[in-house]
């Protein structure tokens, strides 16, 4: 279920010190799956070597429309053919100017002009300066390239190879393998607006101290990049984990199983499918002391008493929309043993639709898992597979009971 297993990728590099980058966002190419044919104006060599491309995309680069290689001596017809997509990384506030005149007196340029607008998108990665970014001569050449057909990624923000900070940096290698990512997935959830929980929540004891489980939230994040690339949008509510935010998503941090209670219920009545993935603390502490609990040397032991917090997941399900049907709800159970009783049970228990259970806590934090989806008409296994693509199959699974459900 990979999106870009099998996709030819073009991947053109103009004049940049970002030419550094290019090279770990190749080598994303090709681990995904894809094939990458590296074409680099002269500009471009001068920051990193055709041969570095070449080691990591295993394919020759081209930097000439007189490449004797081709048997027709026409590079710029025969590559934009092949591709799938044409992306410039880094794409110079110059190759920005050049593709706006329409300029053809050099290989990257002339393909990009020669390519069939149809079946080749043009996406385009700038860096440069931040006044360079800033100019109106550069914003006025982004806005008619975007309105020519291409899609310009955007930038990043910060220090500058030239010492300054502000917009202009070429994004990441893992934003742009993203947006690519992004771009060629199936859009079965588009016109979904798509709430998530995710990790665990900290219950806390005293300033320092606090209760806590085992959660990464990296099954919650999973799914929160698989909803956005089939074109939901994806607000994400994150217990206290250390996990970038995918590209796309809007994320929401929280502490505490309360704090995420009421995060959920500022969002909810926008979401039209809710997916509570997070290890919600189910007891919490009846009071938190204000300063660090010390010990007195006695070999007391302090004793707590512990209050229920709240079931955010079942208060959802009970809803007024989730009980109409304009809010589809997604549960989560990880147990430590008789996975299908215990989950069966939850689901029927909690009043949702599906319900998606895990054997813990051996699955915290790891790459992959083994997960067993639970509806009405019993459960069924999805094999052992990497977070990312359970997310993907879950995801998918997903977009036909919803489909499923409008159809009734």
């Amino acid at each position: 279920m990979n999106a870009l297993q099998g996709k030819h990728i073009v991947l053109g590099l103009s004049g940049g010190v970002a030419c550094y980058k290019v090279a770990e966002l190749a080598r994303l190419l090709v681990k995904a799956g894809a094939s990458a044919q590296v074409v680099m104006t002269e500009a471009a060599c001068q920051f990193i070597t055709p041969v570095t491309m070449q080691a990591l995309t295993g394919r020759p680069v081209y930097s000439s429309q007189w490449d004797a290689r081709e048997g027709n001596n026409m590079a710029h017809i025969n590559l934009s053919r092949e591709a799938d997509a044409i992306l410039i990384a880094p794409c110079s506030a110059d190759f920005i100017a050049r593709l706006v005149q329409g300029r053809a007196d050099e290989l990257l340029s002339l393909l990009c002009l020669a390519r069939p607008m149809d079946r080749v998108p043009l996406l385009l990665a700038p860096a440069m300066n931040r006044e360079m970014w800033a100019h109106p001569a550069t914003q006025r050449n982004l806005a008619q390239v975007a309105q020519d057909g291409a899609r310009v990624l955007g930038v990043g923000s910060g220090e500058q190879a030239c010492g300054e900070t502000g917009d202009g940096r070429m994004l990441e290698p893992a934003e742009i393998f993203e947006e690519l990512y992004q771009f060629f997935s199936p859009k079965p959830l588009v016109g979904q607006r798509v709430l998530i929980t995710a990790g665990p929540t900290f219950e806390a004891i005293d300033p320092v101290r606090g209760i806590t489980n085992l959660s990464s939230g990296k099954m919650g994040f999973a799914i929160a990049r698989a909803a956005r690339a089939a074109g939901a949008e994806v607000t994400l509510v994150a217990g206290p984990v250390h996990l970038a935010t995918p590209r796309g998503v809007r994320r929401i941090d929280v502490r505490s199983a309360r704090d995420m209670q009421a995060a959920v219920q500022a969002e909810v009545d926008r979401a039209s499918v809710f997916i509570a993935t997070a290890a919600v603390a189910d007891w919490r502490p009846a009071s938190s002391a204000g300063q660090k609990i010390k010990k007195d040397g006695s070999g007391q032991v302090p004793q707590m008493a512990f209050v229920e917090n709240p079931d955010i997941l079942a208060g959802v399900a009970q809803s007024e929309r989730a009980r109409s049907g304009q809010l589809y709800c997604v549960g989560f159970a990880a147990e430590s043993e008789d996975l299908i009783t215990h989950a069966s049970a939850k689901r029927r228990r909690k009043g949702v639709p599906l319900l998606v259970g895990n054997i813990g806590p051996a699955t915290f934090g790891q790459d992959d898992n083994a997960l067993v989806l639970f509806d009405e008409h019993g459960w069924r296994e999805l094999p052992r597979a990497s977070k990312n693509a359970l997310a993907q199959q879950l995801v998918a699974e997903l977009a036909q009971l919803l489909q499923a459900r409008q159809s009734a």
